[in-house]
């Protein structure tokens, strides 16, 4: 009877952890490992579930999915300036993220859904050079 309790018990526990969602935390910084104007890391792989929070390192940035570079059904985000948001990912897929005012400087993100892969028309919207440049090597990480 004991043993089985055990059992019980044991599975239980297993399967309460097996469902459990993590919470990463990016940065967005001035100047980290990859240069000037970045999000640390700039790369992400998560499950569908987990929750990313962007954190106000320095002040001037802000964290913002990409028009036309996040997964079909999905819902986009926007944070303000210096604002530190939290945001669910439910949808399969690849999201670019950036720092609205330093896209240009090449300020973005990769953030990989489940099973993901690059989107033939990832780069189908206008990308500027310096964050076009980042995000191809982002992408390597799929």
């Amino acid at each position: 009877m004991f043993r089985m309790i055990s059992s019980a018990l044991a599975l239980a526990a297993a399967m309460a952890t097996a469902g459990h969602a993590e919470t990463y935390e990016v940065k967005m910084l001035n100047a980290g490992e990859e240069g000037r104007m970045v999000f640390e890391p700039s790369f992400l792989a998560v499950a569908p579930g987990d929750t990313v929070k962007f954190l106000a390192t320095d002040r001037g940035h802000n964290a913002e999915t990409v028009d036309g570079m996040i997964p079909e059904g999905a819902e986009g985000f926007k944070g303000r300036i210096n604002e530190e948001i939290e945001v669910t990912l439910e949808a399969e897929g690849v999201y670019g993220v950036r720092c609205a005012p330093h896209y240009a400087m090449g300020m973005v993100m990769v953030i990989a859904v489940g099973e993901a892969s690059q989107p033939d028309d990832f780069f189908a919207g206008r990308v500027p050079p310096q964050a076009k440049s980042r995000f191809e090597a982002q992408l390597g990480n799929l």
